[in-house]
């Protein structure tokens, strides 16, 4: 969040390539894409999809990937499909920073009415 992307990427591909979790490579694809790398935001998208095949990949996390592409329309579509899922990672959103572009928008704000926050 300070702009320090460089270290950044090289730390969350560090963690993506040692935990094979599905959070630190949807972090790496939101540093990809506001970093304007959007074919490798892309390509972190698809893996994330194949991922998603074999285990549980909370749709959050494809959300902040579309979020750092700016892509609104499927940003929102998988929030709502987290929200649908009952994505407990969701109680988080309302104070991630990386959200905040998004925050003025009444999608945004309805899941959350939704559920009492």
């Amino acid at each position: 969040m300070n702009g320090r992307y460089p270290q950044a990427l090289a730390e969350f591909q560090k963690s993506s390539d040692l935990s094979g979790a599905p959070e630190p490579k949807s972090l790496l694809g939101y540093t990809y894409a506001v970093t304007g790398k959007t074919a490798e935001a892309r390509r972190v998208l698809d893996e994330l999809k194949v991922m998603s095949t074999r285990n549980y990949v909370a749709p959050k996390h494809l959300a902040l990937v579309y979020a750092g592409l700016g892509e609104r329309d499927e940003m929102f579509r998988w929030l709502e499909k987290a929200y649908e899922d009952r994505d407990i990672s969701l109680t988080f959103i309302k104070v991630e920073p990386r959200w905040d572009p998004y925050r003025d928008d009444p999608r945004f704000v309805d899941p959350f009415h939704r559920v009492g926050f």
